[in-house]
């Protein structure tokens, strides 16, 4: 048995990664791949394990064909087509990567470590901001060894979360920096300001009470996905810093229960999709270097918090945002659903 599945946006950065994910792992069978993109990608053909694919012009009639379309596409693009794709029992299975459906109470967000039986309640899966699927992947076990009563993160963004215009700009301010341009007047129209030898303690738009959107969406994501009551605080600073790719989190729990700090680590090393990088003497910890190009969520820096005490502890966190972040998230709820029944091939 295998799947017909579509990837929307393939040619994006987010999109080119669905695929390797699909190869390498080899556990959603696949019996044929398409690859949806724009008038000025279409016609190219991307070699695959699954053979020579010819990008195709999307369109709502293409992709119900499919028993699974993976879209990763603007959250405007998925408001106007994810549900038509997915209405009625013929239409495919939809994971869709932008925030156009993560906080519709009926809509499942999943992280498939955390609550992959979500995946059962409905045809449109919503897939998590990168940010808040990083952190979730330490922060869930502890919370469930530990209990919480307050989580504060703060987050170091490559610009690769900004897709491939980010990186483009942070690449090309960085080129014209160093051929002795003006770096403080370096031309930019993705972020706030030029990013190259600089953060951006801005991302997304600012809301009423001060945190800006992505941050925002850390809380909120955060309590859906780990069923957490509103009662209980969730913080988080958003900073954009001049890497590539893979964000970094600095999280501080507050716990309910008193915490060991090598039971703690005990849990993280056993935990799915973590690794845990923590040898200070040695120069060991997670980085956005070595989380590069990982499936796993590296985790270091475990220590007692000063702040919060015996019920306390504070992390770092590495991971590839467009992998754990976005497209191996997305390939891997497509797996659960496969093992769970959910996914069919009269999706």
């Amino acid at each position: 048995m295998g799947y017909s599945v579509a990837i929307v946006g393939g040619s994006g950065a987010v999109g080119k990664e669905i695929i390797p994910c699909l190869e390498n792992r080899g556990i959603l069978p696949v019996n044929r791949l398409r690859i949806f993109g724009s008038s000025r990608s279409a016609g190219r053909k991307v070699q695959t394990k699954f053979g020579e694919i010819e990008i195709e012009i999307f369109s709502v009639e293409a992709a119900r064909e499919c028993d699974v379309a993976f879209l990763a596409v603007s959250g405007d693009f998925s408001r106007e087509n994810a549900e038509k794709i997915c209405s009625g029992d013929d239409g495919a299975i939809v994971i869709d990567n932008s925030s156009a459906f993560r906080y519709q109470p009926e809509i499942p967000l999943v992280v498939p470590e955390i609550n992959g039986q979500e995946t059962k309640k409905g045809k449109l899966i919503a897939n998590p901001n990168c940010t808040t699927a990083i952190g979730l992947m330490a922060i869930y076990p502890l919370l469930q060894k530990y209990g919480v009563k307050r989580i504060i993160m703060s987050t170091y963004q490559a610009a690769s979360g900004a897709g491939q215009p980010g990186m483009d700009e942070l690449l090309d301010g960085t080129k014209k920096s160093l051929e002795g341009g003006d770096w403080h007047k370096l031309e930019h129209e993705v972020f706030a300001h030029p990013l190259p030898f600089n953060v951006i303690p801005h991302i997304d738009k600012f809301q009423e009470n001060g945190y800006t959107k992505e941050e925002m969406k850390v809380t909120w994501e955060c309590r859906k996905i780990c069923g957490l009551s509103d009662d209980i605080p969730i913080s988080c600073t958003a900073v954009r810093i001049p890497t590539l790719r893979a964000h970094s989190e600095s999280i501080v729990m507050e716990t309910e229960k008193t915490v060991n700090v090598e039971d703690a680590r005990s849990v993280l090393e056993k935990a799915d999709g973590v690794q845990v990088v923590d040898d200070p003497e040695k120069s060991l910890y997670p980085m956005p270097l070595t989380a590069t190009g990982k499936y796993d969520v590296e985790v270091g820096r475990i220590r007692k918090s000063i702040a919060f005490g015996d019920t306390g502890l504070e992390f770092f966190v590495s991971g590839d945002q467009l992998l754990r972040g976005a497209a191996l998230n997305a390939v891997l709820i497509a797996e659960e659903m496969h093992r769970n029944g959910s996914l069919s091939t009269d999706s």
